[in-house]
């Protein structure tokens, strides 16, 4: 499907079926784009709005969207963990996670709430990576925000041994830990072991998985330092940065022959159960969706 394909206005009706994100600001936010598409390729009757949302208005934003008649929506920064509160039940995932993204009206009127980062970032990984095995050994994270921990979550569920968390704040890393380990319990509690910033490249010794979580390599940021001298050849690289699509983390670890992985599929991915809840229809995704995504990114 081409841009003037998506670019042909579609006539909303009194059926339409309405979702949207809150967000503040928002406009940096794709998910309009992306869900978009999917409703232009699958000829829906609906629409995805964004919304410039202040902080002290989203508990009446998102307790109005049953009255509205909205199916539900996304919430992303700064009202992730804020959400978790205001939503009638949430799934296990974004209790265990601590934050909420999805919001899903059902049809009795109450709000469910849903973490689909961790979701977004796996499926990212083995649609990328279809030989990657969790077992294969520790993974290694750097960094120890919301993303941070989705994926952490994610990976333990998964099967991931063990969980390396490095960052450069080094009490936030033991504090994700901390909370992890309450929020796991059982056999999933003591996983993530936390190293120092300094030792980060160490802690790449035996590593099946290295994932960078942090703005380090993002466009307008200052560079990821890191030696992947101790990186086994056969571990997978993955930056969920994706300005540039390609990081300089990404360039070394390709260069040296590790396989790697971008951070766009995490988006597209993460986009996946949402759009399912509201539109009713499986979205997919492809290289065209790629590609034009990837048109709004500088």
């Amino acid at each position: 499907m081409n841009d003037e394909a998506l670019t042909v206005t579609r006539t909303l009706t009194g059926k339409s079926k309405i979702a949207g994100v809150f967000g503040y600001p928002v406009d940096h936010s794709r998910s309009p784009r992306l869900h978009g598409f999917w409703l232009a390729q699958h000829g829906i009757d609906g629409a995805y709005v964004p919304f410039a949302t202040h902080p002290r208005d989203l508990p009446r934003a998102v307790r109005a969207l049953p009255s509205l008649g909205f199916r539900g929506g996304n919430v992303t920064l700064p009202h992730k963990e804020p959400a978790l509160g205001l939503v009638d039940e949430v799934t296990r995932v974004a209790q265990r996670i601590g934050a909420v993204n999805t919001l899903v009206v059902r049809e009795d009127g109450s709000i469910l709430g849903d973490n689909t980062d961790g979701f977004g970032f796996l499926a990212n990984l083995e649609a990328a990576q279809t030989g990657w095995q969790p077992d294969a050994g520790p993974a290694v994270l750097l960094g120890a925000g919301g993303a941070a921990r989705a994926i952490v979550v994610a990976l333990l569920e998964a099967g991931v041994p063990e969980v390396r968390l490095a960052n450069r704040t080094q009490r936030r890393a033991e504090e994700l830990a901390e909370a992890l380990d309450v929020a796991l319990g059982g056999d999933l509690a003591g996983r993530v072991k936390v190293v120092t910033w300094h030792h980060r490249d160490a802690a790449l010794d035996g590593a099946g998985l290295l994932v960078n979580s942090t703005q380090l390599g993002q466009a307008g940021q200052p560079p990821l330092d890191m030696n992947l001298e101790a990186l086994p050849p056969s571990a997978v690289v993955y930056d969920i940065v994706y300005v540039p699509l390609e990081t300089p983390l990404l360039a070394a670890a390709k260069a040296r022959g590790n396989a790697t992985v971008d951070g766009l599929g995490m988006l597209l991915h993460q986009a996946r159960p949402g759009f399912a809840a509201w539109f009713g229809v499986e979205p997919q995704i492809t290289p065209a969706l790629r590609d034009f995504v990837l048109k709004d990114i500088p």
